[in-house]
């Protein structure tokens, strides 16, 4: 069920019944209640759009049962009916969650204009969820990867998502540190409050405490009006500071303050403004190193510093650049319309290759570039990728001539193979991954480096079908 789903919860047959067939006739499905416990049953067993009930019910009233539906389905929208309706009556409805009420006797019309309203409600609160669901469910598998880097910040953020407790986040610029930011919020029970961020570094110091506390009419030169800031705008949400190692001494004292004592004064102001945010701080910078040269405040660092996050440049964690790359190209492709098969595996051994001075941005801002640019139905390959990346090396694993054995022994089988999968990975890497040159490097028939190729899984599923029917034709 869901909507245009109607609980009606009415002790009289005769009005339960009439109610019961307008609404039907008018496109709702209802399931009846004789009394707030019935009532209440039918809640637990399926999600309704709309509650109405009546104010005195044997047992147990009305209120009790919008109490309960509330409990169970908080996006219910709930209407009592009464016959005694008071300010009392109103005040206490409203205090339990209902959405109106309706005072006997009522009008058809006003009945279903009433339940319309409320079912536009119930609507838009599912419609809400469901955003943010996605939002958060996106920051979350966003943080891609299998590397036991990434999984332990997983396990962290699930572990401090829902507390209030302020968190630094250290990592080098593009590796995700608004990502993790945006994934603690939207997992913690603030989430439907808003999630602030301000780049500390990107805005001029003279104009960054406005920005963070707003600033009183008259303040300044063309402060024609009072303007809230960041701080007051978030109140019961999240407060993101980004780069927060640039702010200037003195705007750290006003943010140590916000910490610890959670109010502030406009600029221009004299009265002090409370408020109730989570701070999560990020920055590039050595902070340690800040506050041994007097660069940053100690107190403040140590404030912000109560559980921090490490995020690791993409470079030390090249293992998730595959799952890296699958999730921007669906998220891309989805994006701009565009119907990209995949990317090579080859070139794939190219992207883990590179270093990624910008890491993950770089990486994401690169796949955008590749797929706007290529053609409908066809596999990203090396040829599309910028020089720097196709002319990146890695040494070819060296033979080992002297080596002492495992005392349990070895597979020699397997053993073998895995260096032969080694020795053309390297050798492709050492040739920029054209496999005619790879096979001379190597001493091979191109075709039999090919066959190799293909029996170890290194090559992709449009290179593989292809050798297929070229050995067939070379067969025949």
């Amino acid at each position: 069920m869901g909507e245009r789903h109607i609980l009606l919860v009415e002790d009289e047959e005769y009005i339960r019944e009439n109610l019961s067939e307008i609404l039907e006739m008018n496109g709702y499905k209802v399931v009846t209640a004789a009394n707030g416990e019935e009532g209440i049953n039918a809640a637990k067993k399926n999600d309704f759009s709309v509650v109405l009930t009546d104010l005195r019910l044997p047992g147990m009233s009305g209120i009790e049962v919008i109490r309960n539906v509330k409990a169970i389905s908080p996006n219910t929208a709930c209407i009592i009916l009464t016959g005694y309706a008071t300010v009392e009556t109103a005040v206490e409805a409203m205090r339990v969650g209902a959405f109106t009420y309706l005072k006997k006797p009522f009008g058809k019309d006003e009945l279903l204009v009433t339940i319309e309203k409320a079912n536009e409600v119930f609507s838009l609160k599912q419609e809400n969820n469901k955003l943010k669901n996605e939002i958060k469910k996106n920051c979350t598998t966003a943080i891609l990867g299998t590397s036991l880097e990434i999984q332990k910040i997983r396990d962290i953020i699930d572990k401090i998502a829902d507390t209030d407790s302020t968190v630094l986040i250290l990592g080098e610029s593009g590796t995700g540190k608004e990502l993790v930011a945006r994934a603690l919020h939207y997992g913690s029970t603030r989430n439907s409050k808003p999630f602030v961020p301000i780049n500390c570094g990107a805005i001029p110091e003279d104009l960054l405490e406005s920005e963070l506390f707003g600033y009183e009419k008259g303040a300044f030169t063309g402060a024609i009006a009072t303007k809230i800031g960041r701080f007051e705008a978030a109140n019961n949400g999240t407060v993101f500071l980004d780069e927060i190692g640039d702010m200037s001494p003195g705007l750290q004292v006003k943010i140590l303050r916000v910490l610890q004592e959670k109010e502030f004064e406009r600029v221009g102001g004299r009265n002090s403004i409370k408020v109730d945010v989570r701070v999560v701080a990020a920055t590039n910078q050595d902070l340690e190193k800040a506050v041994e040269e007097k660069k940053f405040r100690n107190d403040l660092y140590y404030r912000l510093n109560v559980i921090p996050i490490h995020l690791p440049p993409l470079r030390s964690r090249k293992e998730d650049i595959p799952a890296l790359l699958e999730h921007f190209i669906e998220k891309i492709t989805t994006r701009k319309k565009k119907t990209v098969k995949g990317i090579t595996s080859e070139t794939v051994r190219m992207f883990e290759a590179y270093d990624w001075p910008g890491n993950i941005r770089e990486l994401e801002n690169l796949v955008e570039r590749l797929v706007v640019l290529k053609d409908e139905d066809s596999y990203i390959t090396p040829k599309d990728l910028p020089e720097k990346i196709r002319q990146t090396k890695t040494e070819l694993v060296a033979v080992p001539v002297n080596f002492s054995l495992p005392p349990e022994g070895v597979d020699f089988n397997s053993a073998v193979d895995n260096f032969e999968k080694d020795l053309i990975i390297n050798a492709l890497n050492q040739v920029n991954g054209v496999k005619k040159k790879a096979a001379e490097y190597l001493g091979l028939n191109r075709t039999t480096l090919i066959e190799k190729m293909k029996r170890k899984g290194l090559l992709d599923p449009a290179e593989a079908t292809e050798a297929s029917e070229q050995t067939e034709l070379a067969g025949s």
